[in-house]
């Protein structure tokens, strides 16, 4: 992960000074780097330690990072890891056009890698990753939604590119195609598994720990796994305060809502779940050579489920 720092300060460097500022303000903001993670521990279950696994770790962390940057104009989002986001601190243009260049950085360095495959896997990734943030959009304050169609947006938004990472660390090993495709459905189910949680923590979690305000996604309208939830087991006035509060992206009643999704028992349906996700990742793992590697990620798709933040 050092090795990857490494290259991602290199190549955040440009001539133009406001990019690397607002750049360096968000990667320094920190996070779990957990797709550059997922992609060496996958390499090294596989048994590649060639130096391009850097390059490709930092390619899906600068992926990752342009996403943010979006999502947070789009959302107009206030807080990330604890600090104000880039478009609160520079303005949404600034934002938008350091997303841009992020994107392009990320095109430029696996056109290095020389290998089409790559390519492809990531080019992929980004539309698929694309057409998930317009799903979500056109889904916003609608209480209609199901589980079928929520998942639909966070495998396509989210998961994604959990899955790409692993299947670059099966190309990179020159991995036979089954191999690959349990790389790949590792990697999926555990951006699925990520993301239900995170959704969960919007109201079974510590607004401090999280580093994120607390009832964001009820005022963007987000009809997530925990509300679809409560407004399918809770009494008919439950239902119609969520389906409220998601239709018109309300937070005045954040509080008794988040008792709704508690007292429901939707809290537990969604960490089920997740666990489900988690448990068709580890199965996954069955067709990776057994070593400390292996073992890294097996603890990584149970330890997932303990998240607080």
């Amino acid at each position: 992960m050092q090795a990857v720092d490494q290259v991602i300060a290199h190549r955040l460097d440009s001539g133009v000074p406001l990019v690397g500022q607002i750049s360096q303000y968000i990667i320094a903001a920190g996070g779990k780097r957990l797709r550059p993670a997922l992609l060496l521990l996958v390499c090294g279950a596989l048994g590649y330690q060639g130096t391009q696994r850097f390059n490709l770790a930092a390619v899906v962390e600068f992926i990752h990072t342009a996403t943010l940057l979006h999502d947070d104009v789009v959302d107009a989002s206030t807080l990330r890891r604890g600090r104000a986001t880039a478009n609160e601190t520079f303005g949404n243009p600034a934002s938008v056009l350091v997303g841009d260049f992020l994107y392009s950085r990320a095109f430029q360095i696996m056109v290095e890698a020389g290998q089409m495959r790559i390519m492809q896997i990531l080019a992929d990734a980004t539309n698929v990753i694309a057409e998930g943030e317009v799903m979500q959009l056109m889904n916003m304050h609608d209480a209609s939604l199901d589980e079928a169609g929520y998942l639909q947006v966070i495998r396509s938004k989210t998961a994604k590119l959990f899955e790409a990472s692993a299947r670059l660390a099966a190309v990179l090993a020159g991995s036979d195609a089954m191999t690959e495709e349990a790389c790949a459905t590792y990697g999926q189910a555990l951006g699925t598994a990520f993301q239900i949680i995170d959704d969960v923590l919007d109201y079974d979690g510590d607004a401090q720990e999280m580093g994120k305000n607390l009832g964001d996604d009820l005022r963007e309208g987000k009809a997530t796994l925990p509300l679809i939830a409560a407004m399918q087991r809770g009494s008919t006035f439950e239902s119609d305060t969520v389906r409220h509060a998601i239709e018109n992206g309300s937070t005045e009643q954040l509080d008794a809502i988040v008792n709704i999704v508690r007292n429901t028992g939707a809290l537990n349906i969604a960490r089920h779940a997740a666990h489900s996700e988690a448990e068709r990742a580890i199965a996954a793992l069955k067709r990776l050579p057994a070593n400390a590697y292996t073992t890294g990620l097996l603890q990584l798709a149970a330890q997932l489920l303990e998240r607080r933040t």
